[in-house]
């Protein structure tokens, strides 16, 4: 599972520089590119630190990290389409795989909590 994540994390952070590569080079489009393109990279770094964790309690503040992190590229991908600089359509795949990681972590998390 953990390989399964750090891959999956790695081809998130692609998708994302992608994303990133074919916005509009208008002020706005870049300066909520670069949130996006920052906030969406980290997920897989903060994932591989989590599994160098000393400890479980370490462990589940760094999924903690990687949770916000993909809150906050949520919302700068949804602000990208409710800016009408790319499409729901566009985003919607990428929208949809930031859910499903927070519904992973989330649950790995608990988990964690629970086994402490």
């Amino acid at each position: 599972m953990r390989e399964d994540l750090r891959e999956r994390t790695k081809r998130f952070a692609l998708r994302i520089i992608r994303v990133y590569g074919a916005l509009p080079q208008e002020t706005v489009a870049q300066v909520i590119g670069k949130q996006v393109l920052r906030s969406g990279t980290s997920v897989g770094a903060n994932f591989r630190e989590a599994y160098r964790a000393r400890s479980n309690s370490e462990f589940v503040a760094k999924l903690g990290v990687c949770l916000q992190e993909l809150e906050e590229t949520t919302y700068w991908l949804e602000l990208l389409c409710d800016a009408e600089i790319m499409t729901q359509t566009q985003l919607a795949e990428l929208l949809d795989e930031c859910n499903q990681l927070i519904a992973i972590f989330t649950t790995i998390s608990k988990n964690r909590k629970k086994a402490t």
